[in-house]
C-alpha cells in the first residue's frame, strides 16, 4: 500500500478513535460531487445523463465544505462530473486542506494544466487523474482522441511543480491481464505517479455502455493474473493488502458502503455513489435511516457483480485494524513503499 506514512497514521488514529467511542458506522472517505457536468461523455459513466438544468448547477463552497465537516471523515474524494469545471473548486480544496482533510481531486485532466495555478502543492492534496489504459484504449473509453496525451502532459507538469499525483483506473470485460499490466507499468515506472487506484467497472444504470461490465469471477481471474510475477508488490497501489486479496478472490467481504458515503447536489445518497435509492439532507439521517443490511452481493440483485472499492475497501480496512497480523502486514507495506 503506497499511502504516505503521515496519512496512514492519521487514518489509523481516526479508526482507533471510532473504536474507543464504540461507533459501528462512520465515514472513512467522503465522495463529494459538487457538480454533475463534464467535458467528456465516457461510455461507462451515467453522470451526464442528468437533465440540463441539473448539469448547470454548482454546489456552493460552504455547502461542500460543511458536508465534509459534518461527516467527520479524514479524507475527501472530489468527483463529479469534472470538478475542475466548478468555478470555485480551488476554494473548496483550500478550505478542506486548511481543515487538515486529505483531498483527492478526481479529474480527466483536460483542464488540469489550465487550472493548475489555482492550487498549491500540499501533503494534504493530490490530483487523481483518471487513466483507463494506454493511448488507444483510454481514448476509446472516454470517446475522444487526444485525452490520454493531454493527461500524460498534465501529470508530468503537476509532478514538476511538486504536486502529489495519483491515478484511478477502471477495468472492463474487454480488458486482459496484459492491458492491466501495461497501463499500471506505465503509470508506476514511466510516469512515476505517487499512487494508483484500480477498480472493476460497476454497471451504472444510466451508462451508455451496458455490455462490458465485469462479473465477480471475471474480476477475480483478471486481477489474479495481472498481479502475478511480483507485479502486485512492485506497483504503488493505493489499496489495503486485504482489498487486493479480495480482488484476487483470496478472501471475500460484506459491503460496508456506509464508510464511503456520497454527497452531491441532491444531498447524501443512499446507499452509495453507484446506486441511487434516494437522498437525505444530513449525514446522520443517512447512517441512521438507511437499511444497510439489505445491500451487498447476495442481498440486492443490483449488487451481484459489484466489487468496487466504495463498498469493499472499507471492509478490508476494518478487517485489517481488527487483526494484529494484518495490521503488521499493512504497516510493513506502507513503510516499504515510503522508502522507495
Amino acid at each position: 500500500m503506497a499511502m504516505p506514512l503521515r496519512q496512514s497514521i492519521k487514518v489509523a488514529t481516526y479508526l482507533a478513535e471510532q473504536k474507543i467511542r464504540r461507533r459501528d458506522k462512520f465515514p472513512l472517505i467522503v465522495e463529494l460531487e459538487p457538480l454533475f457536468a463534464c467535458n467528456l461523455k465516457c461510455e461507462g459513466c451515467g453522470k451526464i445523463q442528468h437533465p440540463a438544468g441539473v448539469l448547470k448547477q454548482r454546489m456552493p463552497v460552504a455547502q461542500a465544505v460543511g458536508a465534509v465537516l459534518e461527516s467527520g471523515a479524514p479524507m475527501v474524494s472530489i468527483a463529479g462530473g469534472e470538478p475542475l469545471m466548478h468555478p470555485q473548486i480551488d476554494e473548496i480544496v483550500r478550505q478542506l486542506v486548511a481543515k487538515r482533510k486529505y483531498v483527492f481531486l478526481c479529474t480527466n485532466a483536460l483542464l488540469m494544466r489550465k487550472k493548475m495555478d489555482k492550487f498549491t502543492p500540499s501533503p494534504y492534496f493530490a490530483f487523481a487523474v483518471h487513466i483507463d489504459g494506454l493511448r488507444e484504449r483510454h481514448d476509446e473509453s472516454v470517446a475522444k482522441e487526444g485525452v490520454f496525451d493531454e493527461a500524460v502532459e498534465a501529470i508530468k507538469e503537476a509532478k514538476r511543480r511538486g504536486f502529489r499525483v495519483t491515478t484511478n483506473s477502471t477495468f472492463f470485460n474487454t480488458d486482459t491481464p496484459q492491458t492491466v499490466v501495461e497501463v499500471l507499468n506505465y503509470l508506476n515506472d514511466d510516469l512515476k505517479v505517487d499512487e494508483m487506484m484500480i477498480s472493476p467497472a460497476y454497471a451504472y444504470e444510466k451508462a451508455p455502455d451496458q455490455e462490458h461490465f465485469l462479473g465477480v469471477e471475471q474480476t477475480r481471474e483478471l486481477f489474479k493474473k495481472a498481479f502475478s510475477g511480483g507485479n502486485r508488490a512492485r506497483w504503488r497501489l493505493n489499496h489495503s493488502p486485504l482489498f487486493l486479496d479480495f480482488l484476487e478472490g483470496k478472501v471475500d467481504f460484506p459491503c460496508t458502503a456506509w464508510a464511503i458515503p456520497n454527497y452531491s447536489l441532491f444531498g447524501w445518497q443512499r446507499p452509495c455513489y453507484l446506486m441511487s435509492d434516494g437522498y437525505v439532507p444530513t449525514y446522520r439521517e443517512l447512517i441512521e435511516d438507511t437499511d444497510w443490511d439489505k445491500y451487498g452481493r447476495g442481498k440486492d440483485p443490483r449488487c451481484a457483480n459489484c466489487m468496487a472499492h466504495c463498498g469493499y475497501e472499507p471492509t478490508a480496512v476494518l478487517a485489517t485494524m481488527g487483526s494484529l497480523k494484518e495490521s503488521l502486514r499493512a504497516m510493513r507495506e506502507t513503510v516499504s513503499s515510503n522508502r522507495e
